[in-house]
Parts: structure tokens; C-alpha cells; sequence
């Protein structure tokens, strides 16, 4: 394994088991959709999990930038051949496993099946699997979007209190629920003025969704705004790590806590590679309704 592991942190992620996969998206950018998968992360391995946060924008990857993180190799690497999915390692804040993906390389966001089991195989051949997995998706309702949050467990929407976000929100519901068979989804409401405000936002978009769509919206955190945000960013921290006391970061930890009461996978349905393998069977799916 790359040196950027040490020997203490791997004998955390020893045994095969079964992984919990959040997937965090967003309708458009610039809702926090990145900070919310890393801080999620980051609050579930300081609970004692053994989590791996995978940047799954696969070719505008930016979570070791957020986190100050200077990968040697990422998943381009690994689609190669020139190294194994455990080389890409990162050790981020409080113990998590980072796998970074590639800035500003196109391919990357155009895998083919010959691409995707490449990954399949890399991610098979990993012995030492997280408790949980943090997905961060590119942001939109593109097919390799679609892919990655249908393969997860827990789709987790991310909403800010702004007309585009409302919008853009309730279309990813309508095109991951009618074309891709997803029912149920995670809304995490961001940078809210008082909770009261989260839970008024929140109700925006269950009101339209229970209108019109075959869906169960249900309302798991609620992160205020918070300057310290802005500060940990500029320090390319997280703020769970830099300012752990600060409203956002115990909003954070309380979301954390919210996501790991949720059931995990069972052991014939959990692991990364049963998560590549639903991406390639999520993919087969999307071809097939637009065949």
C-alpha cells in the first residue's frame, strides 16, 4: 500500500464486511454538496466507524482540494492499470480513507463497461472494507449521476433555501424516482437561517413531491449557516475538525448520528464490490428505458 496510508490506520479496515453506501447529490452546484459528504464523513469516523469517502465526480474531482489533500494517484490511475484501488489511499481528518478521483480529465466522466469493470475488479480485490462508504456525486441528474446513487443504499439530497435549488431538487427526485425506481431519498436542508427554516424549506419540496410523485422524502439534518463554515474552507479543513463545537460542526455530528441508525447492508448484499457491480447493473437499467 502507498506510503500516505500508515500501518496503524490500515489495521482498521482488516476484515471484509458489509458497507452502509450514502450517496450525497444535489440538483445544481454550489449548495455545499462536497462539504456536507466530507463533514458527514469525517463526524461518522470520529464515532469510531471505518469510513472511506469516495469522490465519485470522476473527472471535476475537488475533495482533496477542500481538504487540503495532495493525491500521488487517483482512479484514473487505477482504470490505467498502474496502480490498485489502495494505492490511491488518503488518510484525511479523524482517520477517514479518501479515494480521490481526477480533475479535468473527460474520460473519466464517459466510463465504458470495459472502464467500469476495471473498477469492478480493482474494488473486488479490497480486503479491507470501510463500515461505510460516503459517496460524493457529481451535482445534476446526468446518467453517471443517476448510476452511482442508485447503486447506494441512502440517496441523500442536498437543499438550500433558493428558488434554483427548490427547483433543481424536486427535478432529481422526479428523474431518479420515474426513470431510475428510486422511492425514497435523504434531504439534507443546508445553510438554513434557524431551523425553523430548514423545516419550512423542507416542507417546500415534500408538499410538491407528495403531489405529484411516487416518493417518501424524509428530512435527516438540518445545517445552519455558520461563518466557522467559511473559515475551515478558507483553511481547507473541514469544520468538523477545525471548529467541532461551532453550530455547523454539532449540526454535522448530529447528522452523522441520524445517518448510521439507518440499517446497514446485509453481509450477501454489502461490500464495494457488490457497490461497483450495482453500477454497472444501474447502467444496464438506464440503457434498457432508453433503448
Amino acid at each position: 500500500m502507498d506510503s500516505q496510508v500508515s500501518s496503524g490506520f490500515v489495521q482498521r479496515f482488516q476484515a471484509p464486511r458489509p458497507v452502509k453506501v450514502i450517496a450525497v447529490c444535489s440538483g445544481k452546484g454550489g449548495v455545499g454538496k462536497t462539504n456536507i459528504a466530507a463533514n458527514v464523513a469525517i463526524a461518522l469516523s470520529a464515532e469510531g466507524h471505518r469510513v472511506a469517502l469516495l469522490d465519485a465526480d470522476l473527472s471535476l474531482a475537488n475533495i482533496d482540494v477542500l481538504l487540503g489533500l495532495q493525491p500521488r494517484f487517483n482512479l484514473s490511475h487505477v482504470l490505467s492499470g498502474e496502480v490498485d484501488v489502495a494505492d490511491t489511499l488518503l488518510e484525511g481528518p479523524r482517520g477517514v480513507r479518501i479515494i480521490p478521483a481526477s480533475s479535468g480529465n473527460f474520460d473519466m466522466s464517459k466510463l465504458d463497461s470495459r472502464g467500469q469493470a476495471t473498477l469492478i475488479n480493482a474494488f473486488s480485490q479490497m480486503t479491507d472494507q470501510p463500515d461505510v462508504l460516503v459517496v460524493d456525486t457529481a451535482a445534476g441528474i446526468a446518467p453517471s449521476v443517476a448510476r452511482f446513487v442508485k447503486a447506494a443504499q441512502y440517496p441523500v439530497v442536498v437543499l438550500r433555501d433558493e428558488p434554483a435549488s427548490l427547483t433543481d431538487a424536486y427535478a432529481l427526485i422526479k428523474v431518479f424516482s420515474r426513470n431510475y425506481g428510486m422511492h425514497r431519498f435523504h434531504i439534507v436542508t443546508n445553510q438554513s437561517q434557524g431551523r425553523q427554516a430548514g423545516r419550512r424549506l423542507f416542507a417546500k419540496l415534500d408538499r410538491v413531491a407528495d403531489s405529484y410523485l411516487d416518493v417518501v422524502l424524509r428530512h435527516t439534518g438540518d445545517i445552519p449557516q455558520d461563518d466557522t463554515v467559511v473559515k475551515a474552507v478558507q483553511q481547507q479543513r473541514a469544520v468538523t475538525d477545525a471548529y467541532p463545537n461551532s453550530p455547523a460542526g454539532r449540526a454535522f455530528r448530529q447528522l452523522a448520528r441520524s445517518l448510521s441508525d439507518l440499517p446497514s447492508a446485509t453481509r450477501a448484499h454489502g461490500g464495494l464490490q457488490f457497490f461497483m457491480e450495482s453500477l454497472v447493473m444501474a447502467d444496464a437499467t438506464y440503457k434498457g428505458k432508453v433503448a
